[in-house]
């Protein structure tokens, strides 16, 4: 089969892999949609591709040729000799938690694998072989259910980008009725924009690419805010009465989107950050100590959390396919990434199948 690599450097490679085969405690999922995450593009621009930001980020991994893509939806099409039929039938919609840990510690065992202590742990799409491809090999126990009512790519978004955000907006624990500032309308933030809405706050969406605020207004926001025209923290007073914000959501890891965050915040308010990397230089005392600022960090979600984004999205009814803008085959990866790249577009599905 063709997998998707990324070689560093923006570029892409379509390289052979042999068809994955399911080993004791197994799945292999046929991908029918993997999602384009916001993180990809730090693999996508790095120097040495896939394997490089694995070692910076502390991952481990082999060195080799990883196939990308860590936001996988598919069907189960073969199963290990310990798999049962009731874990995974063969024809079951699932999407996959995209983290493998030693399956026996306190954060494995509360469905958080991406914070295994005991160096065991795979990324799939970055130490592991991820679903920009049309198979994928991944350990049973990764799989979570895709409601009947979501599509294929929906459950793609989900498995990483719209989880984050709704793991974020959940440590966050708002109260509906408040006023939530979301910096970046790139995938995250269009779904935190989207989700928020649904959860009965007042959403103010902030972005230096007006086709991304269009996104975001038709995700719910209640207002929308150009930095690169107006100063975001002013605005968000002069929204709010003079207060700011009560809860603030940071997506895009700009530096200057994350001291906004924290001045536009009213005193006694939330701000989390969920962007990837990069610096922050904040005034510890104005910013934060005598307003009674809680700042706090968010790394994607949990399996469990991961399960109930999904429910509450098709239980609400909650029109996420606005999100996608871009559809791709296989054979237009390089394409696909060089056009989100630029950062106007919403979210991009690769179709290997």
């Amino acid at each position: 089969m063709k997998g998707v690599v990324f070689a560093g450097n923006r570029k892409i490679e379509l390289l052979d892999f042999p068809d994955p085969s399911p080993g004791e405690d197994d799945v292999v999922l046929e991908i029918k949609a993997s999602g384009m995450c916001g993180s990809d593009l730090h693999v996508y621009r790095s120097a040495g591709g896939g394997p490089a930001m694995a070692a910076a980020l502390g991952l481990g991994g082999e060195g080799g040729a990883v196939i990308g893509g860590h936001e996988p939806c598919g069907v189960v099409v073969a199963r290990g000799r310990n798999v049962s039929e009731r874990k995974a039938p063969l024809g079951a919609r699932v999407m996959q938690h995209h983290y493998s840990g030693c399956g026996v510690c306190p954060d494995c065992n509360q469905g958080w694998s991406q914070l295994c202590k005991q160096g065991a742990m795979t990324v799939y799409g970055i130490t592991g072989n991820g679903a920009h491809a049309r198979f994928m090999k991944v350990p049973a126990h990764t799989l979570v259910p895709l409601p009947e009512e979501l599509s294929f790519e929906e459950g793609a978004a989900i498995s990483c980008g719209t989880g984050t955000a709704w793991g974020a907006l959940r440590r966050m624990r708002m109260a509906g009725g408040g006023t939530l500032a979301v910096f970046g309308q790139g995938p995250v933030g269009l779904s935190a924009t989207m989700l928020g809405k649904a959860m009965g706050m007042r959403v103010i969406a902030i972005d230096i690419a007006d086709e991304r605020l269009e996104l975001a207004a038709s995700c719910g926001a209640d207002d929308v805010v150009n930095p690169s025209r107006d100063d975001p923290v002013e605005v968000l007073r002069a929204l709010t009465r003079g207060a700011g914000a009560d809860y603030a959501l940071e997506c895009s890891s700009a530096t200057a989107a994350r001291v906004a965050a924290v001045r536009g915040t009213r005193t006694w308010g939330t701000a989390c950050y969920v962007g990837e990397g990069g610096n922050v230089t904040l005034e510890v005392s104005p910013d934060m100590l005598r307003r009674q600022i809680t700042l706090m960090g968010s790394w994607t979600f949990s399996k469990i959390g991961h399960d109930e984004c999904a429910r509450f999205i098709a239980e609400h009814k909650l029109p996420l396919h606005v999100l996608i803008t871009h559809r791709f085959k296989l054979d237009e990866a390089e394409r696909a990434y060089q056009l989100f790249d630029r950062q106007t577009m919403g979210k991009g599905v690769i179709l290997p199948s």
